[in-house]
């Protein structure tokens, strides 16, 4: 174990000038200054190049648009360090987010580590995100010394259910990543990478913080906060999904893949609600529950009824609340 081990951190960017300097910039600032900073340029059309010249210690290599997955892997390709970080390009780290994470990530040899943020809202005050996380609030029991660590049953009880783990909030170790992100993904590439370490690994383990380390920006282009909910459930839900169920079948058990089935019919439906309501587009809704019913019957005719009579019930709601601020 290495008292400073390097820390590569790899920077994807597609036309953000308007906030790549402030990542960049909280990067630098770290108190942990073992450090390698890469930034991949996904075909920015901007003045990314420009901006990123003004800092010499930086590596820059631009390629033709990819895709976020893409970019991570040609840094990662770049990287030097035995420790991994992937800070997106329109997120803050905070100045001791890299010394805390490595400091326990290395006196542990744990696989990967990851913090709390502060997540900005669209509208009103930002929030400490993780607090009420209700996948890992089952966990909250175990802290010490402002951690929580994570044995290999329960990482994977946790991210075959969620990912509570986006890319700007994990430090990992080089040589816990199997195979990369992968480029088919959509939108959970991060997810998609840490299940795969999990599910080969029986030994890995990992920790998180409650502690608020960093700050997620959010505006109209962020991969998943600015969709539309019916974009996160096409493409993380449905279509990243079912890339998923595929690609670890030979790894994960039995009530682990019912468990992504039942999310995958559930999102079929409640995207299926969405075309037929929202879009009144009656072919493709038809052809959503199709496509559940060919996994099963009985669960797709017992989830049908909850998914409308929720949405439902959520516009009932919405309209009374709605008359009660007129009145």
């Amino acid at each position: 174990m290495s008292a400073n081990p390097l820390v590569s951190i790899i920077i994807p960017t597609y036309n953000r000038e308007d906030k790549l300097s402030e990542a960049i910039n909280s990067a630098i600032s770290q108190t942990y200054k073992n450090i390698q900073i890469i930034v991949i340029d996904d075909g920015s059309v901007d003045n990314t190049r420009e901006l990123v010249a003004a800092y010499p210690e930086i590596e820059y290599y631009w390629q033709k648009n990819q895709g976020q997955a893409a970019a991570r892997n040609s840094g990662l390709k770049k990287t030097k360090g035995s420790i991994i970080a992937s800070l997106d390009s329109d997120d803050i780290w905070f100045p001791d987010f890299l010394k805390l994470c490595v400091e326990k990530l290395e006196n542990e040899q744990l696989d990967f580590v990851f913090a709390n943020w502060e997540q900005e809202a669209k509208v009103g005050n930002s929030w400490s995100f993780l607090d009420n996380d209700p996948y890992l609030k089952p966990y909250f029991h175990k802290i010490n010394d402002h951690w929580i660590n994570l044995d290999n049953e329960e990482l994977r009880d946790l991210y075959v259910k969620a990912c509570p783990s986006p890319s700007s909030s994990v430090v990992m170790r080089k040589s816990s990543i199997v195979s990369g992100w992968d480029e088919d993904i959509r939108i959970g590439d991060d997810w998609c990478l840490y299940l795969e370490m999990i599910l080969s690994n029986s030994t890995c383990k990992a920790a998180f913080t409650l502690e608020r380390l960093w700050k997620k920006r959010i505006d109209e282009i962020n991969i998943y906060d600015g969709r539309k909910w019916s974009e996160v459930l096409e493409f993380l839900y449905i279509a990243d999904l079912k890339i998923k169920m595929e690609k670890f079948q030979h790894l994960l058990r039995k009530n682990e893949l019912s468990q992504m089935q039942k999310r995958y019919m559930a999102s079929l439906i409640e995207l299926s609600k969405h075309k037929l309501i929202r879009d009144l587009n009656i072919p493709n809704s038809i052809g959503l529950l199709k496509q559940s019913f060919s996994i099963s019957v009985p669960y797709t005719l017992r989830t049908i009824p909850h998914i409308f009579m929720t949405g439902i019930d959520r516009k009932v709601r919405l309209l009374t609340d709605k008359l009660k601020r007129k009145q």
